[in-house]
């Protein structure tokens, strides 16, 4: 499972399209996920003090597009980015996801705790 931190207005459009998709798909070519590990990091480094997000939990084996675990930043952490729009289909659940009184975030109970394992460069899923 790999997740992705959305506005809930974007969710429920993309419910209607049947397909989500987000800026960086046009701008970078990829869709920014995170392992769960990394959810709480990546939230409170580009998401801090903002509400209305939900946490989109992805299984992988029912995404259609390349899904690459990398680093494209220069730190060492691989993460998941998904090359092309993310059909409905794959988002196993929705988890509420508010922000604390202190800008930052927590992690919600996952009913899945399996992370996807990280292989530089590996592509999971054409």
């Amino acid at each position: 499972m790999i997740y992705i931190i959305a506005k809930k207005t974007d969710w429920e459009a993309a419910q209607q399209k049947g397909f989500f998709e987000t800026p960086s798909l046009a701008a970078e070519g990829f869709i920014h996920a995170s392992n769960d590990d990394q959810v709480v990091g990546s939230a409170n480094k580009h998401y801090k003090g903002q509400s209305g997000l939900v946490l989109l939990a992805v299984d992988i084996a029912k995404v259609k597009a390349a899904v690459r675990f990398e680093n494209t930043s220069g730190g060492t952490a691989l993460f998941p980015h998904i090359y092309g729009r993310l059909e409905t289909t794959a988002v196993k659940d929705v988890y509420a996801f508010p922000v604390k009184a202190d800008g930052t975030f927590e992690l919600p109970k996952l009913n899945s705790t399996s992370p996807a394992k990280a292989i530089k460069g590996a592509t999971v899923k054409c």
